[in-house]
């Protein structure tokens, strides 16, 4: 009996992994702001927790989708070589049935429950991040990192659409801030695994082009993304708290890359930034939640019963 509660609580837990929980956690927040901003202060809680459960879902089918697609070069790297698939825990058509309830489901609750463009948008966020990215561009282009990042800049869009039913201008400023955010987060532990990638065969930028040019289109993002982040201040959707603090993060993330540019790539260096870039991203989202110069007038939607 013992041995039954641990092979099934082990492979509960290799279907939560695949579904990359942390990055849903991302996705949710900057999803949650797109719709706070949208709904100018007055989102109603049943919309919100309807929308964020269809967008945890895609979210999830998307990792799950990257899992069963990149097996056969997890197995090379010493980071991915432990997941259910690479490591044969888990048969690959359980994993790709799994994937494709969820995107199934999440794609029902958004288009019935939220609006279609909000169903649509999310899965096409998933066929960018599982087709483009994950399938095609990954193994073949070095630009498979910055056009990949359309896939992860969507959230926003996502939860401005489930308020709206349509595409404004504040989602595509958000929808600019993650772009331009992803490509130098993603580049800093990058750096430490130009050898797994080589061996791999993936021409990620450090691979294709060297440390040097990945070094320097890091600062190059990060300098774009202090005027992207200012952005919504100039455009009045925020007040002045959001623009104290996306400059000061801004600035403090603009210091650490120079810092990391200058200097030979270390463990350290590299998770440091690739850790402070998270917490920047964060905060800088959840400041559009508080911040947001909201005057509640703006939604006007079937979902009235309870705000948040």
């Amino acid at each position: 009996m013992s041995a039954t509660v641990t092979a099934a609580r082990s492979q509960a837990s290799d279907f939560v992994e695949m579904t990359k929980p942390r990055i849903a956690l991302l996705v949710l927040v900057t999803t949650y702001s797109g719709m706070w901003l949208a709904a100018n202060g007055v989102l109603p809680l049943d919309l919100a927790v309807i929308t964020l459960l269809g967008t945890g879902l895609a979210s999830a089918a998307s990792g799950v989708f990257n899992n069963y697609i990149d097996r056969d070069i997890d197995k090379l790297m010493s980071r991915t070589r432990n997941r259910a698939l690479p490591t044969g825990r888990m048969d690959p058509q359980l994993a790709l049935a799994f994937g494709s309830l969820l995107a199934f489901t999440a794609f029902v609750i958004l288009f019935f429950w939220v609006n279609p463009l909000t169903a649509w948008l999310a899965i096409g966020t998933i066929f960018f991040y599982v087709v483009i990215y994950t399938a095609w561009l990954k193994r073949s282009s070095p630009l498979c990192t910055e056009v990949g990042g359309v896939a992860g800049a969507l959230p926003p869009v996502i939860g401005w659409a489930a308020v709206t039913g349509e595409i404004g201008w504040p989602a595509l400023v958000m929808f600019l801030i993650m772009f331009l955010w992803q490509p130098p987060h993603f580049w800093a532990l990058a750096l430490l695994r130009v050898e797994e990638y080589r061996r791999a065969g993936i021409p990620m930028l450090p691979v294709a082009r060297g440390t040097d040019v990945t070094k320097f289109r890091m600062l190059a993002y990060t300098v774009a993304l202090i005027p992207a982040t200012v952005a919504m201040y100039w455009l009045d959707l925020v007040g002045l708290g959001y623009l104290v603090v996306a400059l000061s993060l801004g600035l403090i993330y603009l210091r650490l890359t120079i810092n990391f540019v200058i200097k030979p790539v270390t463990p350290q260096g590299a998770r440091r930034l690739f850790g402070f870039s998270i917490i920047y991203l964060l905060i800088l989202f959840i400041m559009i939640f508080v911040n947001c110069q909201c005057n509640g007038t703006f939604y006007n939607g079937p979902f009235t019963n309870w705000s948040v």
